[in-house]
């Protein structure tokens, strides 16, 4: 038998060991496993929930578990623990960071504050906890639009970190912001022009992107909208191509609600395995590690009380307008 064929099955089952270790602690510990759309595949089909940070947000908020896993990135499980402050959170991986989150430090956030105390802070999700804690608002992608048009229009706006959903949202509410100098490395990453030459190669096929994505990818979209949109847009729609301008990750849960339709992740600037956006961060989380942080309870994700108290305001708020809103 070929030599790489029998590493893939040995690999294989290692996995379906690890796996199987994986259900029975969390059974023994009453933990829940929450992972993003950008888990790598077997994390995504080992967890109680996968979804967008607004769907995340409003699973953790819920649990009845002693434990959360948050297979994400460290804002995530912040979000989980300021939601949770009696609970355990755990993560896999806490380097698993996110660039963009960390490109709006709170020293400098309190510095924009102290210039300008008549704004109104407005922060996507992709933030820290102290950034959280330092705003009137909070947001994800799922409900940008909503945030933003809730806002008395009394005071300026100071969005932060994110300036391609910043723009994508003046332009959708017509409210004019201030800009964090930020943006998310995955999303900047994909090439308009393979995109538009791989169009001709599927020229029935709809580009969706998310609103992450700078203005000019944006401008040829079909359909612009947060991980779980996009998933909800393939679905009911009636295409078969689809050119995907997200990190590849959602490829997973998308082509599971879509088994018949073809699916292409949006190339990139450069030429790398799988011509696809990829994030480093999200990736950081591997099957080994989330076994292990279950098994030793550790790494955990602390928030400061008062930085909780303070950060869990805006994230109120915004779980209570996106219940209105569905309702």
């Amino acid at each position: 038998m070929d030599e790489m064929l029998l590493q893939s099955e040995y690999k294989q089952q290692i996995d379906c060991e690890i796996c199987e270790e994986i259900l029975a602690l969390k059974e023994e510990k009453n933990a829940i496993i929450l992972a993003h759309y950008y888990q790598e595949p077997i994390i995504q089909e080992l967890a109680d929930f996968v979804g967008d940070s607004l769907e995340l947000s409003k699973k953790a908020a819920k649990t009845d578990s002693d434990v959360i896993v948050f297979a994400g990135v460290d804002f995530m499980a912040e979000t989980a623990k300021i939601l949770n402050p009696t609970k355990k959170v755990l993560i896999p991986d806490l380097k698993a960071t996110c660039p963009m989150a960390e490109s709006c430090q709170a020293e400098n956030l309190n510095q924009f504050i102290e210039h300008h105390p008549n704004y109104y802070v407005v922060s996507y999700i992709n933030s820290s906890a102290e950034v959280k804690a330092k705003s009137d608002f909070v947001c994800t992608s799922s409900n940008a639009v909503q945030v933003i048009e809730s806002v008395p229009p009394d005071r300026p706006i100071l969005f932060v970190p994110d300036q391609n959903l910043g723009e994508y949202l003046i332009k959708e509410t017509g409210r004019p912001m201030t800009l964090w100098d930020g943006a998310c490395s995955v999303h900047e990453a994909f090439s308009i022009e393979k995109i538009l030459n791989l169009h001709k190669q599927y020229p029935s096929a709809k580009f969706i992107a998310h609103p992450e994505s700078q203005r000019h990818i944006l401008k040829i979209a079909s359909f612009i909208g947060s991980t779980s949109a996009l998933i909800n847009f393939v679905k009911c729609d009636d295409a078969n191509d689809y050119i995907v301008a997200t990190e590849v990750g959602i490829l997973h849960q998308m082509q599971k609600e879509v088994p018949g339709k073809n699916l292409i992740p949006a190339p990139t600037l450069e030429d790398n395995n799988c011509a696809c956006s990829e994030c480093e961060s999200m990736k950081m989380n591997t099957l080994w590690k989330l076994y292990k942080c279950l098994k030793n309870e550790s790494p955990e994700v602390t928030v400061p009380e008062e930085t909780r108290r303070k950060a869990i305001q805006p994230i109120q708020k915004m779980l209570e307008l996106s219940h209105q809103h569905l309702n």
